[in-house]
């Protein structure tokens, strides 16, 4: 871990993950006549969940074999796995248990695989509708084993979105890494998280929360493709699927980015029971993949944006005047950038201020331009929209969901 910023350090690199929560089966083509793995490597994916929650000792050689063939798969297209440990991230007081034994032969069947990204912990231990919270304790005793065992990967445990930071902070030595899941897109908006705010913008909120419960610790944010609460079931046939937009998806994954994220996490592609039949043939929701995801990705993982992701804090103290507008600053190399989201429903000019003196225009990252403008027939070059800047400060509109990453040169 790059502890100035929190980004995972790959082969001595700082990385912004991008995972897949489940990834698209291996054995069926993308759409596009690629194979599955091959097609969301291209397009900017590099972490998969994997693993299982049935670990068993009676199955553990074949499992471990099913698993470290998943591994070879993703390692041939330059992914790495975050691998589910189940019940296994939850070791009871007593040492030398059973479920110890296990955890300590999947780990050393595994570890020194080049496909091992990171471990998946328990899955939303301190959730509040779930009959019982998981207590921190045997999570807390897992982890210990889990770097004793393997110093090189870290644990990772995502939370559901409703907890309070003070129910959430007692799990803090359980994990290296930590986030929540939160999927506002649905019929009634927001009833994933709950409470009083049921706009795109909880994102933020719940990432907001994570940080504080993590601590120094860094902070993933899983956000939606589907999820159950938008699937009808027998038990629930009235539920309406409803799924994010690419202005949504792309507000949303920027709010987290400036609430805290160091990383996301795209969750329900796999639930093909709110896919198009020819999604649901293929196992996969390509769909969401070619026309929310996919744009997504390119723009996260481009040489423009990709390096705002994983900079450190600007010494620059950027602000904007108003209150519903959130924002980071950040430096790398000769850039400065700054993320910039509106959660509000105003459609304005925004004023920053407080940028480093010098500085005479600064680049709209992904907003593009013709310059010079086009003639009737062929066009110009294109470049990025630019901002004026003048005595540290600029302008620029900003609507509802609205999301920019500006560059600048101080």
């Amino acid at each position: 871990m790059h502890r100035p910023t929190g980004a995972l350090l790959v082969e001595g690199k700082r990385v912004f993950p991008i995972v897949l929560s489940n990834p698209p089966p291996v054995g069926r083509r993308a759409p596009s006549g690629k194979w599955p793995l091959a097609e969301v490597a291209a397009g900017g994916v590099s972490f998969l969940r994997t693993g299982r929650p049935d670990w068993d000792a009676e199955f553990a050689a074949d499992q471990i074999a099913g698993e470290r063939a998943v591994f070879d798969a993703a390692a041939a297209h330059g992914l790495r796995c975050w691998c589910w440990l189940g019940s296994l991230a939850n070791l009871p007081s007593q040492p030398g248990s059973a479920r110890e034994k296990l955890l300590v032969k999947v780990v050393n069947g595994l570890k020194g695989h080049p496909g091992l990204g990171v471990w998946k912990g328990i899955d939303e231990p301190a959730n509040p509708l779930r009959p019982g919270r998981i207590p921190a304790a045997g999570l807390v005793r897992a982890h210990r084993k889990l770097r004793a065992l393997d110093p090189h990967h870290p644990v990772v445990v995502t939370q559901a979105p409703r907890g309070t930071v003070a129910v959430l902070t007692p799990y803090r030595p359980s994990f290296d890494i930590t986030g929540a899941d939160v999927y506002p897109v649905s019929y009634p908006p927001g009833k994933h998280v709950g409470g009083a705010n049921r706009d795109l913008s909880v994102v933020g909120d719940v990432t907001a929360k994570m940080v504080r419960a993590a601590g120094a610790k860094p902070v993933w944010t899983t956000l939606q493709i589907a999820w159950s609460g938008m699937a009808p079931t027998k038990q629930k046939p009235g539920l309406v699927p409803r799924f994010p937009s690419l202005h949504d998806e792309r507000f949303m994954a920027y709010q987290a980015i400036v609430a805290g994220a160091r990383g996301l996490v795209f969750f329900g592609g796999h639930m093909t029971q709110v896919a198009t039949p020819a999604d649901a043939k293929a196992g996969w929701s390509w769909t969401f993949w070619e026309t929310v995801l996919r744009p997504l990705l390119a723009e996260l993982t481009s040489s423009a944006v990709a390096p705002a992701l994983v900079a450190p804090q600007a010494k620059a103290r950027v602000k904007a005047n108003a209150k519903d507008v959130r924002l980071v600053a950040r430096r790398e190399g000769p850039f400065l950038y700054v993320i910039a989201v509106r959660r509000g429903a105003a459609t304005d000019e925004v004023a920053f201020t407080g940028l480093p003196a010098g500085i005479a225009s600064g680049a709209v990252l992904h907003e593009w331009v013709q310059e010079p403008p086009p003639p009737p027939i062929g066009g110009g070059k294109q470049v990025f929209r630019t901002v004026a800047v003048k005595g540290g400060a600029f302008r620029d509109w900003l609507g509802p969901h609205d999301a920019r990453v500006y560059r600048f040169r101080p």
